[in-house]
């Protein structure tokens, strides 16, 4: 399935499907070659910037904001082509957005208080002077 036709979909599914969707398609894209951890880390992030709020109200917003997940930078005619690897991410969405629906004291945290990350390959400037969780390829921040 091409990526312009899962994202147009969300935008026609109702709440919570669409933030699963939009969660599972960041999964993939982000973390597909990572282990479980590795993608509940990653969906996390983008769950802790809904509930901040400041990039959106919906995981669709925090995951569609500009320059923040691989889904703005990633071209529309991108083919999801390895469904076995999509399975997988729909899998963590839905388990990542349950454990986030339980009271905070009761959440399974990876980052705690990570908004951010990036792959061990690069070092952003945002990342300067930032404590880091290394999981797998990807390091997790706290910046905000």
């Amino acid at each position: 399935m091409k990526l312009s036709m899962l994202l147009w979909l969300t935008s026609v599914l109702p709440q919570p499907i669409a933030d699963q969707a939009c969660l599972a398609t960041t999964v993939y894209l982000e973390a597909r070659s990572e282990s479980t951890i590795g993608q509940l880390a990653v969906a996390e992030v983008a769950l802790r910037r809904r509930e901040r709020g400041r990039w959106g109200n919906t995981v669709c917003k925090v995951v569609a904001a500009p320059h923040q997940f691989a889904i703005t930078a990633t071209p529309g005619s991108y083919d999801i082509a390895n469904f076995k690897a999509f399975t997988k991410a729909w899998k963590v969405a839905g388990y990542s957005m349950d454990n986030w629906a339980l009271p905070l004291a009761q959440r399974q945290l990876l980052v705690p208080h990570a908004d951010h990350f990036a792959t061990v390959a690069i070092a952003p400037t945002w990342s300067l002077n930032h404590t880091s969780t290394t999981i797998g390829e990807h390091r997790f921040y706290a910046v905000n």
